[in-house]
């Protein structure tokens, strides 16, 4: 099994990228997919946060108002360490019982948000970036996710700065390019993953 850390700055396309992976054969772990299971209502991860922030952050059907929640935490680095300090135990623990649960030759792809401002990347075999100027991250926040420019700027600058995440990068995608471009450069790049996991075996 070939353990492949997938991370890049909010705006910059992991996403995007990810579902290119899964395309041409990935197993996918996505941290943020997790990040919400284990808050869902009725789970211990909930009722921590809500003891740490308070009922504000519950919507009205008692699940988690992640708006409000990234409001709070998101203006203030003590309070993303609390939050921090109890979703990403919890997110670990359910990544490491998905990848048990994976073929022995497959390639698995932890999509990771954090991954540099929280120096994982020795936890993975390969670390691949997705790479985009802060420009065109600002401008997809703005345009394609109807943030404001003051609430967009206030997450990147939250997250590591790009030369932080480019130093723990095996693997660069960037994606200030066209949709064909990127595609061609995760197709190069999944041939590349096949071959180091097959080299492990």
């Amino acid at each position: 099994m070939l353990k492949v850390g997938l991370t890049g700055g909010i705006g910059a396309g992991k996403s995007e990228v990810s579902r290119l992976l899964v395309e041409q054969g990935a197993v996918l772990i996505d941290a943020d997919r997790i990040a919400r299971e284990v808050v869902a209502p009725g789970t211990p991860g909930l009722a921590a946060v809500v003891e740490a922030f308070g009922t504000e952050v519950l919507a009205a059907d008692g699940s988690l108002d992640r708006p409000k929640l990234g409001s709070i935490v998101f203006a203030d680095p003590d309070k993303l360490a609390v939050l921090n300090g109890i979703v990403h135990p919890l997110v670990g623990a359910r990544s490491r019982e998905l990848e048990s649960a994976t073929a022995e030759d497959a390639v698995v792809v932890h999509d990771v948000p954090l991954l540099a401002e929280n120096g994982l990347a020795p936890l993975y075999d390969v670390v691949v970036v997705v790479d985009a100027s802060p420009e065109t991250q600002l401008d997809r926040l703005v345009r394609l996710r109807g943030m404001t420019e003051q609430d967009a700027r206030a997450r990147m600058a939250a997250q590591a700065t790009r030369e932080k995440r480019l130093e723990i990068a095996d693997i660069v995608i960037d994606n200030d390019v066209p949709l064909e471009e990127l595609q061609a450069r995760v197709r190069e790049v999944w041939a590349d993953l096949v071959g180091r996991a097959q080299a492990s075996r």
